[in-house]
């Protein structure tokens, strides 16, 4: 092979391998059915430890989980969220009023914290939450992310039952605290608006949230990486009135009913 030849056969490689490293980044390994047996290994995890994530009980909460349900199913209604009829979409409320958070895991399991739901003044922003929770399960944000972080076989592990209990619970706490890349938050933020935008809700409502989380005097350390919450608030308003979807219809004595039914 003569100087030339060999020159060009080098810029090629490197070429090609330049586009592999960036493509990996946005290619999911994991299949849909891996998401959803994921998802359930974690969530009947979650179930078996009370101690760490002691969930709502149903019985006598029955208002409340039809309430944050119904939300949930309007989303899910919507017409936009890709996976509808392929994940579960089960939603579950953690009972620790001091904690103001929302995860979802993949395969469509939601938790949201009753501190979440008493921190925020109405249904669109509760709705806006869920919307980006959604986001995050129907993009598979966790399996895109956690891969780089845990490895595809850790993660397999878990999803067929084969892994070791450490390693559960090392996936478990990555999942229950993931910090997303700023290019998936704002994805999701997006998605919730048009997700929303279907729907009775204000297709803005995460902004919401992300305006009370900037005047709030301690920031939650899942938002510790997150893009600026200001800004946030600028990005999804301007998405919403790009959209120009109809007016919120709901009113916010029922999300003040909810939260009395929580002290």
């Amino acid at each position: 092979m003569n100087i030339r030849n060999l020159f060009i056969l080098i810029v090629v490689a490197a070429a090609l391998t330049s586009w592999h490293c960036s493509s990996l980044k946005k290619i999911n390994l994991f299949s849909i059915e891996d998401d959803k047996a994921l998802g359930l290994q974690v969530s009947n995890q979650i179930a078996n430890e009370p101690g760490s994530y002691p969930l709502l009980s149903e019985q006598g909460n029955q208002e409340v989980y039809t309430y944050i349900r119904n939300i949930t199913n309007n989303i899910l209604n919507s017409g936009n969220v890709k996976y509808k009829d392929d994940f579960a979409w089960q939603v579950k409320i953690i009972d620790d009023p001091e904690t103001l958070n929302a995860f979802a895991t993949p395969g469509g399991y939601i938790y949201v914290y009753t501190g979440l739901i008493k921190f925020l003044d109405s249904e669109d922003e509760l709705a806006g939450v869920m919307g980006h929770e959604i986001a995050h399960a129907d993009l598979r944000h966790s399996t895109r992310q956690m891969t780089s972080s845990y490895g595809v076989s850790t993660l397999l592990s878990v999803a067929t039952g084969s892994a070791s209990n450490g390693a559960v619970q090392q996936v478990l706490a990555g999942i229950t605290s993931l910090k997303f890349s700023r290019n998936h938050e704002t994805e999701a933020d997006t998605y919730s608006v048009n997700y929303l935008c279907n729907t009775k809700y204000d297709s803005a409502g995460a902004a919401g949230f992300f305006r009370k989380i900037s005047g709030s005097s301690s920031t939650p350390e899942f938002l510790s990486t997150h893009p600026n919450p200001d800004n946030r608030v600028e990005n999804i308003e301007k998405k919403a009135a790009v959209k120009n979807c109809s007016p919120s219809t709901t009113t916010v004595s029922k999300h003040n009913r909810i939260k009395q039914l929580l002290k």
